[in-house]
C-alpha cells in the first residue's frame, strides 16, 4: 500500500464528503481535467475552481443540452443482430432451427439479420447517466430536465440496460458522429462525479489497492488533461503518454524481448522558448526515509527521470539537449518544491496538495510550468 494511501487510513472516521483525505469535490476537479470534455468547446477556460460544488449541476446541463440537440436531430441508430422466427426470409436462414420445429410446415422460417433500432449501447449509456447524475445536483429545475430527457429515451425505445465502461471503450465514432462524441464525453464525466459521492456516504474512506490504484491513475490523466487544456492556447504542445527509445548502438538478438521501454506521463513542449519539461507522475509520498538521513527522494525514482533526460541527449533533438525533468507527487497537507541542476537538467521535485482548495490546486500546476523556480537562475 502506499504512502499517501496509509496517511489517508489514518484519517478520521467522522467526515464527510471524502474519499481517504482528499475532498470529493477536489476528485470532482481532477476528473474534470481528466475528461475529454474539458479538452472540447471551451469548457476549459469555465472558472469551476470558483465554485467545484456547482461542477455536478454545470456537467448535468451540459449533458441535458447535448441530448436534447441530438433529440431534435434524431438520436443516432445503430444495427444489433436478431434472431426470429417469421413469416418471410430475412437475413440468413438458420436451416437447423427451422428445420428442427418444422418451422416451413407452418409457413415460417427462422432467420439471423441486423436491425436498425435506436436502442444502441450508446444511447443506453447516455439515459443511465442522466439518472444517474440527476440524484446529486443541487438545483431541482436541473434534476428534473435530466429524469425528463431519461424518460424520453424510454419512450422512444432506449432500454435501461446500460452498457459497462469495457462495452462503450470499444465504440468508434464515425465522421458524421462529432454530437454524438461530446454527448458521450459529458455522459462519461456524469458518471465520474457520481462514483465517488455514492461511495464516500458519510464517513472517510481508506484508500486499499483497489482504490489507490484508481486515483493513482486518476491523477496522471488530470496533468495530462489539466496541461493540454490550458497551456496549449499558450504555444504549448502536450503529449501524454509518449514513448522514448534507448539510443542502441549494438544489441544481442535477445535484447528486445527484455529491455523495458521508457514511457512518460506528460511532455510539454514549448518550441518558441526551446523548452520542454518531462513530467512524471507518482502516487506515492515524496520522500521516504533513509539511511543515514530522516527523509530522503526515493532513489529509484531520481534515476528514472534522469534516464528519460539523458537519454535522448544527442539525437537531433534541441528540445531534448536541454529538457527539465519534473517528478509530481500527490500529497496531503505537504508542499515540497525542490530543484537541482545535473548536467546541464533541471530536475525539479514537487508535490500538489490535494487537500487544498480548487482553485490552489490549479495555480499550483501552472507555477510548476515556470522556466526558473526560486533560487535559480
Amino acid at each position: 500500500m502506499t504512502a499517501v494511501a496509509e496517511q489517508v487510513e489514518s484519517a478520521s472516521m467522522r467526515a464527510e464528503g471524502f474519499i481517504g483525505r482528499i475532498p470529493v469535490r477536489n476528485l470532482w476537479q481532477l476528473m474534470l481535467y481528466a475528461s475529454d470534455l474539458f479538452r472540447t468547446r471551451g469548457i476549459g477556460k469555465i472558472g469551476l475552481e470558483d465554485s467545484p460544488d456547482d461542477l455536478p449541476d454545470l456537467v448535468a446541463e451540459i449533458l441535458a443540452h447535448s441530448v436534447e440537440v441530438r433529440q431534435r436531430r434524431r438520436l443516432s441508430l445503430g444495427y444489433r443482430s436478431r434472431d426470429a422466427v417469421i413469416n418471410r426470409v430475412r437475413g440468413r436462414i438458420d436451416v437447423l432451427t427451422t428445420e428442427r420445429h418444422q418451422l416451413m410446415d407452418r409457413g415460417l422460417v427462422a432467420c439471423r439479420f441486423d436491425e436498425l433500432t435506436i436502442d444502441t449501447p450508446r444511447n443506453r449509456f447516455v439515459r443511465a447517466a442522466l439518472e444517474s447524475i440527476s440524484r446529486i445536483v443541487q438545483r431541482k429545475d436541473v434534476a428534473h430536465r435530466c429524469r425528463a430527457l431519461a424518460g424520453g429515451m424510454k419512450a422512444m425505445g432506449v432500454s435501461g440496460d446500460a452498457p459497462t465502461r469495457a462495452q462503450m471503450s470499444t465504440d468508434r465514432f464515425g465522421r458524421n458522429d462529432a454530437d454524438d462524441r461530446f454527448m458521450v464525453a459529458a455522459a462519461k464525466l456524469a458518471f465520474d462525479l457520481v462514483l465517488p459521492t455514492e461511495a464516500s456516504g458519510a464517513n472517510v474512506l481508506s484508500l486499499p489497492d483497489r482504490e489507490a490504484t484508481w486515483v493513482r491513475r486518476l491523477f496522471e490523466r488530470a496533468v495530462g488533461g489539466f496541461y493540454e487544456a490550458v497551456l496549449s492556447p499558450q504555444g504549448w504542445r502536450v503529449l501524454c503518454g509518449r514513448t522514448m527509445g534507448w539510443q542502441v548502438e549494438q544489441k544481442t538478438a535477445g535484447i528486445d524481448k527484455i529491455l523495458p521501454s521508457m514511457r512518460t506521463d506528460v511532455v510539454l513542449d514549448h518550441p518558441s522558448t526551446g523548452q520542454r519539461i518531462v513530467i512524471d507522475t507518482k502516487f506515492t509520498s515524496i520522500v521516504t526515509s533513509g539511511w543515514y538521513r530522516e527523509e530522503t527522494l526515493r532513489s529509484g525514482y531520481v534515476y528514472q527521470i534522469y534516464a528519460y533526460l539523458r537519454s535522448q541527449v544527442g539525437c537531433g533533438d534541441a528540445l531534448a539537449d536541454h529538457a527539465s525533468g519534473l517528478l509530481l507527487h500527490p500529497a496531503i497537507g505537504q508542499m515540497v518544491d525542490e530543484t537541482v541542476v545535473v548536467q546541464g537538467h533541471r530536475i525539479r521535485f514537487a508535490t500538489v496538495d490535494l487537500a487544498s482548495s480548487p482553485s490552489n490546486i490549479r495555480s499550483q500546476l501552472l507555477r510548476l510550468c515556470e522556466r526558473a523556480p526560486a533560487g535559480l537562475s
